[in-house]
């Protein structure tokens, strides 16, 4: 049997993943705003989707759905529509 994704698991990378967001909505670069809001919506799509997913007891989708809207959050840091610093909730340059 592989590994088993707990509910503490889901709950910390929630936390993580709304914290990240919350940090960038914070810091869009100046002219990049257009391009933050389409990143936005998707981490919310995806963090809506994981929400689901938890609710229905599939923690496995759940979990894919949290990773994939932190990679939103970090491939906008990586392209320069966010300014953030912080090595904890973001992959920096």
């Amino acid at each position: 049997m592989g590994n088993i994704i707990s509910k503490q698991k889901l709950e910390k990378y929630f936390s993580l993943t709304s914290t990240a967001l919350a940090k960038a909505k914070k810091k869009i670069i100046k002219g990049k705003e257009k391009y933050a809001k389409e990143i936005f919506e998707m981490v919310e799509n995806y963090l809506s989707d994981a929400k689901f997913f938890e609710k229905k007891g599939d923690f496995v989708n759940a979990f894919a759905a949290l990773n994939y809207a932190h990679g939103w959050l970090d491939s906008g840091v990586r392209l320069d529509v966010f300014n953030v610093g912080d090595k904890k909730f973001f992959t920096v340059k």
